[in-house]
């Protein structure tokens, strides 16, 4: 079996303050390969963005602290990095698209001086490499050459998130993570975003977290998915296989509340409910308040990881 480039292993993250302890992420394992697209699906307050943070040693402390777990990255855990080791980390081998691009620049530089600055931290090159290197990659995303001395507010959201994807790979990072990179686009530019996404994730054979609400863009842009609901990975597999086979009630709501084209339908069948609060998380299943199919096994007892290649957290099976 090849090696893992990336390892998550019973990782804890709790955000701690005077008055709760919000439990973000509770003993997730996750594992990405060479050159491999992992999709990481699942309702706004999953923790979804937390492990992101997490990999990249951003998680704000504080109030958030790592409490448990390894994250390993080319058989080093870093979570025992130095400040310096995370800065060579970020960018050269782990980059990062953060979720809105509309704040992701500075809007007091322009859109050349804050790739340039990427790329003389990170590459220790010359000013005038850097411009080099940076244009390059600008016209890569679609971003023509003369738009270089531009500020962020003469960027339309489209065009601020490919310069965000061009920061992002500017130092050729083995593991690009993207955080819902198309949520604050309209349909058209999401394809545009997700097809250049694509092409440069084969072309530099880079391994991609892409982390989403969107089922579909998963199935077009991923090799495997893990769900994840209340800081807990529920199931995970090849995307053929999680898709056609869903075996845990949670899965099987989200695919049954998207519309279907071949079948006419009145309403859909959303989950009820709401995600649980992660300061006060049920007993038993944490998903048990909103299933249909619960037993009263799911109220008191945590169920199991069970599976081989195709995982899933339940006492029962939907298939």
């Amino acid at each position: 079996m090849e090696e893992n480039l990336l390892e998550i292993k019973n990782l804890h993250v709790h955000y701690i303050t005077d008055n709760e302890i919000v439990k973000a992420v509770n003993g997730i394992d996750l594992y990405l390969k060479k050159g491999e697209s992992l999709g990481l699906v699942g309702e706004t307050g999953a923790g979804k963005t937390t492990t992101a943070l997490s990999i990249m040693q951003l998680v704000p402390d504080p109030p958030g602290v790592i409490t448990d777990g390894e994250i390993i990255f080319k058989n080093k855990n870093l979570i025992y990095n130095t400040d310096k080791e995370n800065q060579e980390m970020r960018g050269n081998g782990i980059s990062m698209i953060f979720q809105d691009p509309m704040t992701a620049l500075n809007p007091i530089m322009t859109i050349g001086e804050q790739l340039e600055e990427v790329v003389i931290k990170h590459k220790k090159a010359s000013k005038h490499e850097a411009k080099k290197i940076a244009v390059g990659f600008l016209e890569t995303v679609g971003v023509r050459s003369d738009r270089y001395n531009d500020y962020p507010h003469q960027f339309s959201g489209g065009m601020k998130q490919r310069v965000v994807i061009a920061m992002s790979l500017l130092c050729n990072p083995e593991i690009l993570i993207a955080d819902e990179p198309t949520t604050a686009l309209d349909v058209t530019i999401q394809a545009q975003v997700l097809k250049i996404i694509k092409e440069l994730i084969n072309k530099y054979n880079m391994s991609m977290l892409l982390i989403t609400h969107d089922l579909g863009v998963v199935a077009e842009t991923c090799d495997r998915v893990a769900i994840m609901y209340a800081g807990e990975i529920v199931e995970t597999g090849s995307v053929y296989e999680v898709y056609k086979y869903p075996k845990h009630p949670y899965t099987r709501g989200l695919f049954d509340s998207i519309p279907k084209l071949d079948i006419d339908e009145e309403k859909l069948v959303p989950i009820e409910g709401l995600i649980p609060n992660s300061a006060d998380l049920p007993c038993g299943c944490h998903f048990h308040p909103r299933c249909k199919y619960k037993q009263d096994i799911c109220k008191t007892i945590e169920p199991e990881i069970k599976g081989e290649d195709h995982l899933y957290k339940c006492h029962f099976s939907l298939f």
